[in-house]
């Protein structure tokens, strides 16, 4: 009777060898991510290419049937009507000046108490930033009679600082700021600061500003797109036309009877563009601090 010989021990290169069925499982669900990525983009892209389409066509190809899916050459008599009707370029003016200005109070303001809440102690800290988290409760629509009013006392009413004042901190960019600066921020350098005798203004903008940089890049975008897109409160407290920001001015190109759509959608575009810029521009600057935090955790 032949003796059973022990199979012999696999190589150290086969051991490492993966298995072809898990190979498979690894590449087939890349395929599945990398298709629900492609599919996301394309429906994240369509509106404003749809957009694009509108801005480039007249109005009975706009309503045509079946839809136009592509440009259109009507763009530049779209652009003109939106010049002939409107003050275009004050008004892209008007709100470069606001959004520019509020931004960039915001994120001095909110990262000013967002560091002291975070790194200081003080009477009443703990108090005051439950009722600073509270305000973020309150419809902002409630705020509008009072700061009307509050406005017309100030004689503000019909400038541009009505826009820009009332909105130059918020409770959400103070409590995003604290939260990043509380992990992000080590209390080793704001000891390190004081014994050096530094004060708090010099700690915050050597020590904390460092080390905030892709939260108010985020914030500095975030505020720049909300007071860009911003609507209500400019129709409301702006009562000189010299004054409009760019969506009380393109609200004038809707006609009580007939609207010219490819006009209204080119206006649109117009205004969409900076954003889009601003945005790559401040996101290169959020992704590369983000990156870096990661790379220094």
């Amino acid at each position: 009777m032949t003796a059973l010989k022990p199979a012999a021990p696999k190589s150290t290169a086969d051991a490492r060898r993966p298995n072809a069925h898990y190979v498979a499982r690894g590449r087939l669900a890349a395929a599945v991510t990398h298709l629900c990525v492609i599919i996301d983009v394309l429906l994240s892209i369509f509106p404003f290419y749809w957009l694009i389409v509108m801005s480039t066509s007249t109005t009975g190809e706009i309503f045509g049937y079946p839809p136009k899916l592509t440009v259109g050459s009507s763009f530049a008599e779209n652009v003109r009507s939106v010049v002939s009707s409107v003050d275009l370029l004050q008004a892209l003016v008007n709100t470069i000046i606001v959004s520019t200005a509020s931004a960039a109070l915001v994120m001095f303001f909110d990262s000013l108490a967002a560091f002291a809440f975070a790194k200081f102690d003080f009477p009443g800290k703990k108090p005051l930033f439950i009722l600073l988290i509270a305000t973020m409760l309150v419809p902002g629509s409630l705020s509008l009679v009072p700061s009307f009013i509050l406005m017309s006392e100030l004689g503000w009413v019909g400038t541009l600082q009505a826009l820009i004042v009332p909105g130059a901190a918020n409770a959400f960019g103070i409590f995003l700021l604290r939260q990043m600066a509380a992990g992000s921020i080590p209390d080793e350098l704001v000891e390190s600061a004081r014994i050096d005798g530094a004060g708090f203004f010099t700690t915050y903008w050597r020590v904390g500003v460092p080390l905030l940089r892709g939260g108010l890049a985020f914030l500095g975008i975030f505020t720049f797109i909300t007071a860009w897109n911003d609507y209500v409160w400019p129709l409301i407290v702006l009562v000189d036309p010299e004054r409009q920001t760019l969506q009380t001015a393109l609200q004038n190109l809707n006609s009580l009877y007939l609207t010219d759509y490819g006009m209204v959608m080119a206006g649109a575009l117009i205004s969409v563009v900076p954003l889009i810029g601003v945005f790559i521009i401040g996101s290169r600057h959020f992704i590369a601090n983000i990156a870096a935090g990661a790379i220094k955790g």
